[in-house]
């Protein structure tokens, strides 16, 4: 079966489209995926539609880890945006894919693809999820309970998810996509108590519909917190910060709301640096710890126990468990695919805001 491949493309920034090319044969090993739903991810996306994304300016070694500043290593057009598919497999030239299922994967908004299982991220999903949920469960949804085990990685060595978060305090800086599922995992594994902050009154809502506190992110929440969360004398604030807004005040907010000798698990992407931060203040005085999370690790020495499929699976769980909760006050918006440059361009220019946005192809319609 071939016919043609709509993608996506940002060609400069401020304008993208989709290209259309005439679908290849499906290749020996591979399997075909039709796009039923794309989720937005508009955090990364739009750095690329904005021109702001740090790829465009360096060049990741990934063997010294470090950013070569010299060369970039990406450009325009940029033919690959976001990381949040469900596809219905049609048709397969491996044994390990059956035709027929819906998989979860993350390849980027386009109507077909060709997937590999040997060398991509497939998760079948469940007859009884919700296949909108789906966008969620290879990438996204992973990201967040990463953080979850990079907390837990200081507390025990073979960790649960539960492990850093069981019983404590715990504060989500920013309400986006990424805070509220993390803000929702915490909870979800024994959290003493989750508030989200946020000033966005429609993510404070969706908080708080998904059963989590929510508070706006103003200058003097730290103290107001500090005040709410007693421990010992001198001992003020909370356990834990999963700091998920790409903006150097709200990392400089979770240092400071922290209590003595606490954590900071920070999953956000700062594009524009982070100069508002003051490591000469309370992270010093508190000798606090800051630890990033991001999806390409897990905890060192985690390996053994953790990967990126049960973090899929974990995210499953939680989907299964949450999912009708989810489903409302999360998915603020399913459009048609056929709409996307217009909705980044009017995310871009702050003429719409959505908390999350699930592009719909025209095989999810005809389903």
């Amino acid at each position: 079966m071939t016919g043609r491949i709509a993608t996506l493309v940002v060609d400069a920034p401020g304008r993208a489209r989709f290209d259309e090319q005439p679908e290849p044969a499906l290749g020996e090993g591979l399997f075909r995926a039709e796009t039923l739903y794309s989720g937005l991810s508009a955090g990364t996306e739009l750095t690329w539609f904005r021109g702001t994304n740090p790829f465009l300016e360096a060049t990741w070694d990934a063997e010294l880890g470090l950013f070569d500043r010299s060369r970039p290593s990406a450009g325009y057009p940029v033919r690959r945006l976001g990381y949040m598919e469900v596809a219905r497999v049609t048709e397969s030239r491996t044994a390990v894919m059956p035709t027929g299922g819906l998989v979860a994967m993350a390849y980027g908004h386009k109507t077909v693809h060709h997937g590999d299982p040997m060398t991509e991220h497939v998760v079948a999903l469940p007859d009884n999820l919700d296949p909108v949920l789906g966008v969620y469960v290879a990438h996204l949804g992973p990201i967040c309970a990463n953080g979850l085990l990079h907390a837990a990685a200081e507390a025990t060595m073979t960790a649960t998810l539960a492990d850093g978060v069981r019983g404590r305090l715990v504060l989500v800086t920013g309400g986006g996509l990424i805070g509220l599922l993390t803000g929702l995992f915490a909870a979800q594994h024994g959290a003493a108590e989750v508030i989200v902050a946020d000033p966005t009154p429609q993510r404070r809502a969706a908080a708080v519909g998904l059963g989590l506190n929510a508070v706006d992110e103003t200058d003097d929440l730290p103290a107001t917190l500090k005040q709410r969360w007693h421990h010992a004398p001198g001992d003020r604030g909370a356990d834990l910060v999963f700091q998920c807004r790409g903006r150097a005040e709200s990392l400089s907010l979770a240092l400071r709301a922290l209590r003595p000798q606490g954590l900071v698990v920070d999953l956000a992407f700062y594009t524009g640096g982070a100069d508002a931060v003051r490591l000469g203040e309370e992270f010093h005085h508190n000798g606090l710890s800051l630890r990033c999370a991001q999806i390409g690790r897990v905890p060192r020495g985690q390996a053994a126990f953790w990967d990126r499929r049960r973090l899929s699976h974990e995210t499953v769980l939680l989907l299964q468990e949450r999912g009708s909760a989810i489903r409302e006050h999360l998915v603020s918006d399913v459009v048609p695919l056929a709409s996307a440059p217009q909705l980044l361009a009017e995310l871009s220019q702050r003429r719409r805001h959505v908390l999350s946005a699930v592009f719909e192809t025209d095989f999810a319609r005809q389903a």
